[in-house]
């Protein structure tokens, strides 16, 4: 991959272009990138789906198993996954001619191996995505930093494919998935109408919108509702004076609680919620690093502290980002840092 588009506000939405690749191929492959979300995988399965309704057959992968609250979306089980089948994964990469990157904008997004094979593979490699600074190096681009989410752009590729055509249920529900879980069920404010209409129309195509919130929403376990107890309880830390909070898990508390994939999916948010909080970290230790989630209110921008500080972006104010030292010298460096903004965080 080359260097970075230097606009992070360019939007090159070739959909044209993206539309005849996927006609043209061959061997189809959809990728999604590690720790999925319900907005890659939605949008994954959105399109395998209504490529399905279009006679076009493609193959599904993802670097990680999703979370218990997304994986009985319709076909997910067809979903190929690199930590169970590596072999397969690696095999349907290599053999590929067109690659759909969704979700995502770098290949190291995916994982360091699967960036690894995709480095390797003769295929060539489209990208829908909504996430700023996209790379050079993708034979055709639908990169929108207005979309609310990839969800919003893969919808908008199926209308351009077929107009006017009612999705099928399928479809429209993977697509809802994504529309709901990218934009906080539409209240994180949006741009324009777009993500309503789109709404309206996945409703109109069989989407049952309380039942797939059941899912999404209230289909916990217990053990994940007591981590989520011992998290704001013991680990919430809150600097009132400098107006930012965080919340801290080390391994050890994680297996715990019988930590899976998924289950402190959203607990930053509680710290932002507080009064007079406009940012709000939650670092988790991982085998290799501490991943750490950035969220902000206003126009607090936490994709600059990320992108800066912590080998990582995203969008404005919703960034993820990664350390490599131990999390007391991560929380340390963290503190230091947010010094820097201090004269922000209090205007």
């Amino acid at each position: 991959m080359k260097q970075e588009i230097k606009d992070k506000y360019l939007a090159i939405n070739q959909y044209d272009k993206v539309a005849t690749y996927i006609k043209g191929a061959d061997k189809l492959i959809l990728s999604s990138h590690s720790n999925p979300d319900g907005d890659t995988l939605g949008s994954v399965l959105g399109l395998y789906h209504f490529l399905q309704e279009m006679g076009i057959s493609s193959e599904m992968i993802c670097p990680d198993p999703a979370p218990d609250f997304l994986s009985w979306m319709p076909d997910y089980s067809k979903i190929h996954i690199y930590s169970e089948e590596p072999k397969k994964v690696e095999e349907l990469i290599l053999s590929a001619d067109v690659i759909v990157h969704i979700d995502y904008n770098a290949f190291h997004r995916a994982g360091d191996k699967p960036q690894q094979l995709f480095e390797s593979a003769k295929a060539s490699h489209l990208m829908i995505d909504h996430h700023p600074l996209p790379q050079e190096g993708f034979d055709a681009y639908v990169s929108d930093t207005s979309a609310c989410s990839t969800a919003q752009l893969v919808y908008e590729l199926t209308k351009l494919m077929i107009p006017n055509n009612l999705l099928k249920k399928n479809t429209a529900e993977c697509l809802y998935v994504g529309l709901i879980t990218d934009t906080g069920s539409f209240s994180y404010g949006m741009v324009d109408e777009k993500p309503y209409l789109m709404a309206a129309d996945l409703v109109k195509a069989g989407v049952d919108d309380r039942r797939i919130h059941q899912f999404v929403y209230n289909n916990n376990t217990s053990q994940r509702i007591k981590l989520l107890g011992f998290a704001l309880s013991e680990k919430l830390v809150i600097l009132e004076d400098e107006h930012w909070a965080y919340i801290s898990l080390e391994q050890a508390e994680l297996n715990r609680f019988n930590y899976q994939a998924g289950d402190i999916e959203g607990l930053v948010n509680y710290a932002l919620s507080i009064k007079g909080i406009k940012m709000a970290v939650l670092l988790t230790e991982r085998d290799d690093k501490i991943r750490m989630s950035f969220r902000s209110k206003d126009s607090f921008a936490v994709n600059d502290i990320a992108r800066r500080y912590f080998d990582g972006g995203g969008h404005l104010n919703a960034a993820g980002g990664n350390s490599y030292v131990n999390m007391e010298a991560t929380i340390q460096k963290l503190k230091s840092t947010m010094l820097e903004y201090l004269e922000e965080l209090k205007s």
